[in-house]
């Protein structure tokens, strides 16, 4: 971006500059203020660009403070490109949805040497090359942040966005521009470039990220979980002071659109990515850097050089300055990206390396027991908090008390702690070697511990049940089912409004959700009149939802969406099921006896039987809709008796589509391979599954083309 020449000349124009005079006309001014415009991009470039700022805070201050002093005396010098205005005085009330210039798909997940070379082998197939060439790929960092989308039209920054859902994101261009590492202005049009688009991640460095939550304790604030979301968290405030204060830095890694001024692509010009981030990084965006011996991007020769750079990473991860999860992978050639294209759902030239999941040791300090929705008592250990993955872990489920029993975990072990997949927290084993004696054993409750009502344990389950439906923790527990999104699915209304609510006093039955005065809620903190409009238009929209939800949102012990669907499709109405006897339901198939008696128990209750009558009264839907009616299928239809499943990617649909399309052809999608399976759709990267079903020999293999030709499509 800069010469050794202009490099140095910068310095020394800092140097003059912060001993000079404040200008006595507005001439002066001018010339003063386009000097300190030009030496603070320089500075920031230094620092947060490359981590190798060569003046110090205080200076760089100091030169941004003369430049504030000028333009507050001169208004007409300020303009949209100076780093003064990064900071917008404008509250943004909500975020408008933009279209990305193309889509931002998702990566295909790999987690061992294997896995690459697996990736590698369906390449060079699809491409038909032979297995024996070497294909070049350039590997880096996968930051652990918010994912971005930059567009810059006539070398201006005009327009930043969160990634969304690949094809919409939520702009946020005004907290963008507060990020120091993001070029307001930079030089695509040196290139032949007109408009650009450019992917990126957004994060904060682990030791900012330390000093922040240590600021916000003395302040009394609550602390941030990780960078990850501290970062995410910043770039969707309503206030971009507040997003500057986080000291968000954006690593820039691809240059996904880049249209020249007649029109034409761009990238066509580009031989490789290792080109085009080259480039980005010599017009001044922040990029994975490529340094001989110690650099986090290296473009590697074939697929076990590019494997040995992912483990190598791996062990340094918890030294590198910023949290990351993985390693991608990409195809380096441009030419071979464009033949080898993509999926729906990601690029075949691109995957990512996960690394292992993090295991870390700590103490159990405490355990909670919790109670759910159907009464189910889950053990909860309280932790001395520890990181995992760059997440503080202090709580992780015990799951019942075989597991305790079974692992022999104790009061006060030092336990092994693990985030599978970089996701739940799991205890892997206490460590026996290091207890002294003063562990002791988790005793069970015989009792709920928040109604005190006696606790039961079924012969064929591992859970301590407490059977009092009236339990305040069960009530609540319902209600959070009731409204989730695969129950009633109400948009907005989430476990701590439903927890707030029960407070206060305004629910205490699932028929309270539909009775709620709004102009109550709209006087909330935090709620306000278009809060409370928004729930009472979300909780209208649910009492039109098909009986199938109804049902599962009942808190019915082990009716779940499918067997809800099953008995909808059976009735015209709810309380039908409260007639119904053992042996009108054991003649629907997958309709077992255990499900059986928790239904007619629920129905035989008149308390449950008068909350539905309640609820009708208030206009939620109790008859068959459309929706729930059975789709009748001919006997001549092409998947008629048969049973299906799918696995891998598929690239010409989802998983949800060619599940319904192959129901609508008369087949039943099940979930395993088995002996009762007759045709299994492998996709793109498909494993176990496939091997078992060639294994077993008697299920019809098919690619996703020959399963459409199959059913007419």
């Amino acid at each position: 971006m800069y010469s050794k020449e202009e490099q140095r000349h910068l310095f020394d124009l800092s140097k003059k500059l912060l001993e000079a005079p404040e200008p006595s006309d507005f001439a002066a001014a001018t010339d003063q203020s386009a000097q300190l415009r030009q030496t603070i991009v320089y500075h920031e470039w230094r620092y947060y660009a490359l981590n190798d700022p060569v003046i110090s805070d205080y200076e760089y201050d100091m030169l941004y403070k003369k430049l504030e002093g000028l333009e507050n005396r001169f208004p007409e010098l300020r303009s949209p490109e100076s780093p003064t205005q990064r900071v917008s005085s404008d509250l943004t009330e909500d975020f408008a949805t933009v279209e990305h210039l193309t889509p931002m798909l998702s990566l295909d997940n790999s987690y061992n040497a294997e896995d690459l070379k697996d990736f590698d082998e369906r390449i060079k197939n699809y491409l038909g090359l032979p297995l024996d060439l070497e294909i070049e790929y350039c590997v880096e960092p996968k930051f652990d942040g918010g994912t971005i989308a930059l567009v810059y039209e006539n070398d201006q920054l005009i327009r930043a966005a969160t990634r969304g859902n690949g094809q919409m994101g939520d702009e946020i261009t005004p907290n963008i521009r507060t990020l120091r590492s993001v070029p307001l202005r930079a030089g695509f049009s040196e290139t032949g470039i007109v408009k650009a688009e450019l992917r990126g991640e957004a994060i904060i460095r682990k030791d900012v990220f330390e000093k922040m939550n240590e600021q916000r304790a003395t302040d009394g604030l609550s602390l941030f979980a990780n960078p990850r979301n501290a970062a995410t968290g910043g770039l969707r405030t309503k206030d971009p002071s507040e997003t500057a204060s986080r000291r968000i830095e954006a690593f820039i890694y691809q240059l996904g659109y880049a249209e020249t001024a007649d029109g034409s692509n761009a990238l066509d010009l580009l031989k490789t990515h290792d080109d085009t981030v080259e480039l980005l990084s010599k017009i001044g965006f922040k990029v994975p850097l490529k340094k001989a011996g110690d650099g986090e991007r290296k473009v590697c020769k074939n697929i076990a050089e590019a494997a040995e750079f992912c483990m190598h990473w791996q062990k340094k991860r918890d030294s590198y300055a910023y949290e990351i999860d993985g390693m991608v992978v990409k195809v380096n050639s441009f030419e071979l990206q464009r033949r080898v294209g993509s999926t729906a759902h990601h690029p075949r030239w691109a995957i990512a390396f996960k690394f292992k999941a993090k295991q870390a040791t700590t103490r159990l300090v405490h355990v909670d027991f919790q109670v759910g929705k159907v009464g189910s008592i889950t053990p909860v250990a309280k932790l001395e908090p520890v990181q995992l993955a760059g997440v503080t872990v202090s709580s992780v489920s015990l799951h019942n008390e075989d597991f305790i029993r079974n692992k022999d975990i104790r009061l006060g072990d030092t336990v092994l702690v693990e985030r599978a997949g970089d996701v739940i927290p799991y205890i892997v084993k206490p460590m026996e070697e290091l207890r002294d004696g003063s562990e002791q054993e988790i005793q069970f409750p015989k009792n709920c511990p928040v109604c005190n009502s006696p606790l039961v344990r079924a012969e064929d389950e591992a859970a301590w049940r407490c059977e009092n439906p009236d339990c305040e923790a069960q009530i609540i527990q319902r209600m959070i089912h009731h409204v989730s999104k695969n129950a009633m699915d109400i948009d907005g209304f989430g476990e701590s409004q439903i927890e707030k609510f029960y407070r206060l006093g305004w629910l205490r039955s699932l028929a309270d959700i539909y009775r709620l005065d709004y102009e109550q809620i709209a006087q909330l903190d935090g709620f306000g009149e278009k809060s409370a409009a928004n729930l009472k238009a979300a909780i209208e929209k649910a009492k039109q939802n098909p009986i199938y939800r109804l049902l599962h949102s009942l808190s019915i012990h082990h009716l779940g969406i499918k067997a809800s669907k099953i008995l909808a499709a059976e009735i015209g109405h709810v309380l039908e099921l409260k007639d119904w006897d053992e042996e009108r339901f054991t003649r629907i198939h997958n309709i077992g006896k255990v499900l059986t008696h928790n239904v007619i128990r629920f129905f035989q209750n008149e308390k449950n039987v008068e909350l539905l009558r309640e609820m009708e009264e208030l206009g939620v839907n109790m008859t068959q809709t459309e929706e729930d009616r059975p789709k009748t299928v001919s006997a001549d239809a092409p998947l008629a008796g048969k049973t299906i499943l799918f696995t891998g990617t598929l690239s010409r649909m989802g998983r949800k589509e060619a599940q319904a399309k192959a129901e609508a052809a008369g087949a039943k999608n099940i979930s395993a391979v088995s002996g009762n399976l007759n045709i299994l759709v492998a996709g793109e990267a498909a494993g176990s599954k496939l091997k078992k079903a060639q294994a077993l020999g008697t299920v019809q293999i098919l690619t996703e083309d020959e399963f459409l030709a199959l059913i007419g499509e």
